[in-house]
């Protein structure tokens, strides 16, 4: 779940929210009302809909091992992660929906009623020059399908689509979820970083994270009368601990090949202690009576740069195989 959520969270700097066109002002123009050359660029999109969205892993994974074991299963043929809609008559026909956070008034949404505000300076860096992009993203409404698996398509489409998509079975992993995010600001600098990293998120979300609706199937437990078991949870909520905003402190950085070693993205978050709250905990189905609500207070995590040395927060890193 925390991948998805920051994949929701990453991906809204590119994404989502309100106002109808795209403005730019050029260095001239700029510097005439502002006394600053730059670029500034404010995005407006009121809505983004995707259909379905497929990540392919064309080797998939290695037999090992004999059944019942960990592990065991792989036929080393290619097979996708896939979201898409919940099917006909569901309230969500399209795999992710992004539009903009309206409540409470628009309380959560940027001045400018932008999708985001962008202030674009290239620098000199004596002698190591780099491109800074300050963001500002205004808070978001993420509506996402199901989450599954299925076998990949062929690759390359067909003679009249680029389409690869999947095929067969298909199993369910999430039913879906919902994500409301506040304003959130993030620095970017391309070419050198001096900054330290590619990106930097230091800011406040007014209003926190919260996330609704989130099913956890089990699909071995599904039968040809019985439908696959869910864990599901009615709303999670992430504060900073005894607050009702979310810091984000976090460097996301693009480690390149050495060596051995081809390369990953590397998240270090910092952000401080956390409180969640998880409303509504049914097990079996959705439908099955709620167990009751969990709370946790002061959450923090910790990463150790050295043997034995504890630093507040945690570092996530991605790579291919």
């Amino acid at each position: 779940m925390k991948k998805f959520t920051k994949l929701a969270l990453v991906s809204s700097l590119a994404i989502s929210a309100n106002a109808m066109a795209m403005q730019a002002m050029d260095d001239a123009s700029l510097g005439a009302t502002t006394g600053q050359d730059g670029i500034s660029i404010g995005i407006g999109i009121s809505k983004i809909e995707i259909e379905k969205l497929f990540i392919h892993d064309n080797d998939g994974l290695a037999a090992a091992g004999a059944a019942g074991e960990a592990g065991y299963g792989g036929t080393g043929q290619a097979g996708a992660i896939y979201i898409k809609g919940n099917g006909a008559g569901a309230t969500l026909t399209k795999g992710i929906v992004i539009g903009a956070n309206y409540d409470n008034g628009g309380a959560y949404l940027l001045a400018s009623r932008n999708l985001a505000d962008l202030k674009i300076d290239s620098d000199a860096g004596g002698g190591n020059p780099f491109i800074n992009i300050a963001a500002q993203v205004s808070g978001l409404d993420i509506n996402i399908g199901e989450i599954g698996v299925v076998a990949s398509g062929v690759e390359g489409g067909t003679a009249t689509s680029i389409r690869r998509g999947g095929t067969g079975q298909e199993n369910a992993i999430l039913t879906g979820l919902s994500v409301k995010t506040g304003p959130m600001t993030a620095n970017i600098q391309l070419g050198a970083a001096p900054q330290g990293a590619m990106i930097k998120l230091n800011a406040t979300m007014i209003g926190g994270l919260t996330i609704t609706d989130l099913g956890i199937l089990d699909n071995s437990t599904k039968t040809a009368t019985r439908a696959a078991g869910v864990i599901h949870l009615d709303k999670i909520q992430v504060a900073d601990a005894n607050g009702r905003d979310l810091t984000l402190n976090q460097s996301i950085s693009v480690i390149g090949e050495e060596g051995a070693d081809k390369g990953y993205v590397r998240m270090v978050s910092t952000s401080g202690a956390h409180d969640s709250y998880i409303k509504g905990i049914h097990l079996g189905s959705k439908t099955a009576s709620s167990i009751g609500d969990m709370e946790i207070q002061g959450m923090q995590t910790f990463f150790s740069p050295a043997l034995g040395q504890y630093v507040p927060g945690a570092v996530i890193t991605i790579r291919g195989h």
